[in-house]
Order: structure tokens, then sequence, then C-alpha cells
């Protein structure tokens, strides 16, 4: 063991240095490598929000409506398909997803046939959100809100109609005889 003969000033940093590197040594031996290895990362933060309520369709009600576009398209809809200002679509908070509706302006009997693809509107008072297109067929857009009637529409069904070519059960069409 080298012993170094200091004196005042110097002592005082050497003394300090050696201080200073056993705290380093002391504190990087603390560390355990395995440790950082074993933790697992957090979970992802999981949005909690109100479930919605969605009513049945029945019968006509009178609504609120506004209408949306130019700052939203292109933006994800609630049913994960991108927003179109120009297609014949709606937000409704409490109609279900997918559902169809026709829309009435009492003021000029216009009408246009919706589909529901997005949540919202989220302004007070106003209960179905239309894109732009349905709203010009509809007369409002100038106006921004109207009152409108809006009544469920039946899905088509997707059996042959009677006046329908003829065809097997299969649903694939019958070749028709030449006689």
């Amino acid at each position: 063991m080298i012993i170094f003969q200091a004196t005042g000033r110097a002592r005082l940093k050497l003394s300090v240095a050696i201080v200073a590197v056993s705290l380093l040594v002391s504190v990087a031996g603390c560390s355990n490598e395995w440790q950082s290895l074993a933790t697992f990362p957090s979970p992802p933060k999981t949005i909690v929000s109100r479930p919605i309520r969605t009513r049945p369709l029945k019968g006509r009600h009178v609504e609120v409506a506004s209408w949306y576009g130019p700052g939203f398209n292109g933006h994800l809809t609630s049913t994960g398909e991108r927003f179109n200002q120009s297609s014949m679509t709606a937000a409704s908070r409490t109609l279900p997803l997918g559902s169809r509706v026709l829309v009435r302006n009492p003021e000029n009997g216009r009408s246009v046939e919706v589909r529901i693809n997005d949540r919202g509107p989220y302004v007070r008072g106003r209960t179905l959100d239309l894109s732009k297109r349905a709203a010009e067929k509809l007369g409002i857009k100038n106006k921004g809100v109207a009152r409108v009637v809006i009544t469920p529409v039946r899905p088509k069904s997707r059996h042959a109609t009677a006046d329908a070519s003829p065809s097997l059960s299969s649903g694939v069409p019958v070749a028709e005889s030449r006689l």
C-alpha cells in the first residue's frame, strides 16, 4: 500500500476524491442487472368510457340535426371506416351503428336515406350529425341546424323476389331451356 504524504489542501482534495469514488462503486454495486431484465413493461393504458345506450329504431322521431364535414373528412369513424363528407352517412349517439334511417326535412319536404356510421354530435341539444352531402340534399347546409323527422329503414331482403329469374335453393340462377 502506498501512502501519500499530503498536507493541507491536497489532503482535503484527495479525501474528497476517495469518498466520491467509493460512493460511485457502492452505488454501482447495488444495481442488479438481472432485476432490470426481469421487469416487464407496464400494460398499455386503456380508456374507460361510459357504455353507449342505443335505442331501437321504432316509429318516427323528431330530432335536431346538424352537419359536419370539412374538418373531419378522412378521419376514422366509430365503425372503423374513413369519413367521407360526400357520402350519405350520419352520426348519432343513440342509433345503432350500421342502421339506416330516412331523414326528412319537414320545412321543405326533402328526404334522404343515410347510414349511421359514427357517434356524435357532442353538442347539447343536437341528436344527429349529417354528412355534408346529406345536409345539402335536405337543404339545411346553409342553415346549419334544423329539426328533422327520422324513420327507420328496414334492411332489404336477400331473398329473390317473385319476378326475378328462377333459381335453385343455393341461389344460383337456373338456365332457361329453349324448346
